[in-house]
């Protein structure tokens, strides 16, 4: 994994998603995977820009998420590019939910467990505060105990 200065070339958002940081910085992020490894070593080189950093990413898929995840240095956009999404918060163990289509969007608060379910084949763009997120295995009941995903500050 490696971030990449003013590339010129077009890059797919599926598999290469763009740091935001400070100074209004944008650097592709290559060699991204969702694997642990990978993510402290994103984590490590993004930590100066601490709570004002944000992953760019699409994501493509469809079915149930399977896990709740949070945000806790800010918020996270999230907007449907096609098909249908559902969004579902935990409000103090009251399911807040939202339905997206085509071109409409909705930001989970900082620190706010939430879901994300896509009705049929979906995309959707995110742009997400990653410093400190943490991630939840999805069962029945809300969110309890977390998995463990590293901070920046716990990354080697």
């Amino acid at each position: 994994m490696r971030l990449v200065n003013h590339e010129r070339n077009a890059m797919d958002l599926r598999t290469t998603p763009v740091h935001l940081g400070l100074g209004a910085t944008a650097k592709r992020v290559e060699g991204f995977a969702w694997d642990p490894e990978v993510l402290q070593a994103y984590s490590a080189a993004v930590a100066a820009d601490g709570a004002e950093g944000r992953m760019v990413m699409i994501f493509d898929g469809e079915g149930l998420g399977d896990h709740w995840e949070s945000h806790p240095a800010g918020d996270e956009l999230v907007v449907c590019l096609s098909g249908s999404v559902r969004v579902t918060r935990d409000r103090d163990g009251v399911p807040d939910r939202v339905l997206l289509g085509p071109g409409e969007a909705t930001i989970n608060p900082a620190g706010v467990w939430h879901v994300v379910d896509m009705e049929g084949p979906t995309s959707i763009l995110s742009v997400t505060a990653t410093l400190g997120t943490d991630h939840r295995p999805r069962t029945d009941a809300r969110p309890t105990e977390p998995l463990g995903t590293p901070s920046p500050a716990e990354a080697p």
